[in-house]
C-alpha cells in the first residue's frame, strides 16, 4: 500500500475513528484501526463488536492495499504531525508514515484477524445533524448510569412518519423531545433502544451536516459527510413514557430561564450535603431557598407568573438544572399539582416539544 493525504483531513478522521476504540481490547486487532487504500479514497474502520466507526477521505494511492495499525498511537502520532502531505506506506510488517522530515514505522497487526464490520442497515430518514445532536443532549442527562439496569441507559427513539420522539429515564424523571425529520417514507414506524453515552457521542461529532439514519437486524446506522457509525441495539423494553407525560397539571407557573438557573445556583451554594432546593410560588414570584443546615441557608426572589394556588415544592438541585438546561426558550413552564407530586416542565409554547417529569422531595417540617 501506498498513499499521500492530507494532513489535516488524515488527522480528523483517525481522530474520528480512534474515538471507539476501547480502553481494554478483548483481543489487540480491537486496538487497531483498519486503512484501506482503493481507487481515490482511504477508508479508516475500528470495531469493538458494540459500535464500529468508518471514515473516507480522499487520497492520492499509488498503490490500494490494506493495514491494520494501533490506533491510539497511529492518533497521537498524526494530530501531532507537521503542516505537510502525509505519505503511507507499507513494507512488510511496518507501516511508514512521513510528513516532511519526520518519519515512524509502525508495526502492523494480522489485518485477517480483523472482525468484518457490519453493513449498514436500509436508511429510513435523516435529519439535521444539529438538531439532533440538541435533542440527544436535552434528553441524555435523565438516562441513568447504573449499569446493572440496562435498560434505564438507553435513550429510547421512536419514529411514526415526520415525528421523532426521543425519551430517557433514570426513575427519578423522565426527558422526552420531540422533532420533525425526513423519512424515507411517510408512513415509516420504528422504535430502537440505543445507549445513551454512545449515542451522545455519536451526535455530538456528526452534527455538521444532514445525518442519515438507518435501522434493521438488531443494528441501527447513522452516516453524515464521509462518516459511518453502527450501534448494536438494546433490548427494546422500556416505560411507557407518554402516559406519564400526559398528565395536566392543575398548577402553572411561568418564570425567566436565566435568573432562575443563577438563583438556583447562588443559594445551593450553602446546601452542603442537603442538596434541596425549595421553590415556593406566590402571586408574582417564586423565592427560591436552599440550605438551612450546618453551613447556612440562602435564599432568592425571582419574578413568576401563577395560574391556579400558591404551592411550596422541592427538588434535588441538580435534576432541577438538569430540566431547565434543556429548554430553549426564554421563559420555563412549570407544571405542579400537589408537593408531594412529580412536576412537569415545559418549553414556553403553545405545543412544547421538550418534556422533564421530575419527581419532588417531601419538605421537612
Amino acid at each position: 500500500m501506498k498513499l499521500h493525504v492530507n494532513r489535516d483531513v488524515l488527522a480528523d478522521a483517525v481522530a474520528w475513528t480512534a474515538r471507539i476504540l476501547p480502553s481494554r481490547p478483548a483481543v489487540p486487532v480491537l486496538g487497531g484501526i483498519l486503512l484501506d487504500a482503493h481507487g481515490e479514497d482511504l477508508t479508516l474502520s475500528a470495531f469493538d463488536y458494540e459500535v464500529s466507526a468508518r471514515a473516507t477521505v480522499e487520497a492520492q494511492v499509488a498503490e490500494p492495499g490494506r493495514t491494520l495499525i494501533p490506533g491510539r498511537v497511529l492518533a497521537e502520532i498524526t494530530k501531532s504531525l507537521p503542516d505537510h502531505p502525509v505519505e503511507i506506506v507499507t513494507d512488510g510488517a511496518e507501516a511508514i508514515l512521513t510528513c516532511g522530515s519526520a518519519e515512524f514505522g509502525l508495526h502492523t497487526m494480522p489485518v485477517d484477524e480483523f472482525p468484518a464490520l457490519p453493513e449498514m442497515p436500509p436508511r429510513i430518514g435523516a435529519v439535521g445533524g444539529g438538531l439532533l445532536a440538541t435533542a440527544v443532549a436535552q434528553v441524555a442527562p435523565s438516562a441513568s448510569r447504573d449499569d446493572t439496569l440496562p435498560m434505564l441507559t438507553g435513550i429510547r427513539m421512536d419514529i411514526s412518519g415526520h415525528n421523532v420522539t426521543l425519551a430517557a429515564t433514570d426513575r427519578y424523571r423522565i426527558a422526552a423531545r420531540e422533532f420533525l425529520w425526513h423519512p424515507e417514507r411517510p408512513d415509516v414506524t420504528a422504535a430502537a433502544m440505543v445507549s445513551a453515552r454512545v449515542l451522545v457521542d455519536i451526535a455530538r461529532t456528526l452534527r455538521a451536516g444532514e445525518v442519515s439514519i438507518a435501522l434493521g437486524d438488531g443494528v441501527i446506522g447513522f452516516e453524515s459527510v464521509g462518516r459511518r457509525t453502527t450501534v448494536r441495539l438494546m433490548d427494546e423494553q422500556f416505560i411507557d413514557y407518554r402516559s406519564r407525560l400526559a398528565n395536566t397539571p392543575a398548577i402553572w407557573a411561568t418564570v425567566p430561564v436565566a435568573p432562575l438557573v443563577e438563583a438556583i445556583r447562588r443559594v445551593s451554594l450553602v446546601a452542603d450535603r442537603n442538596p434541596a432546593v425549595r421553590l415556593s410560588f406566590g402571586r408574582d414570584q417564586v423565592l427560591v431557598q436552599a440550605g438551612g443546615g450546618d453551613i447556612g441557608r440562602g435564599a432568592e426572589v425571582v419574578a413568576a407568573e401563577l395560574e391556579g394556588d400558591g404551592i411550596q415544592i422541592a427538588f434535588q438541585s441538580h435534576f432541577l438544572l438538569d430540566g431547565l438546561s434543556g429548554l430553549e426558550t426564554e421563559r420555563v413552564r412549570i407544571g405542579m399539582d400537589t408537593p408531594t407530586r412529580p412536576a412537569l416542565i415545559t418549553d414556553d409554547a403553545d405545543d412544547p416539544t421538550f418534556r422533564y417529569l421530575v419527581m419532588s422531595l417531601r419538605l421537612g417540617s
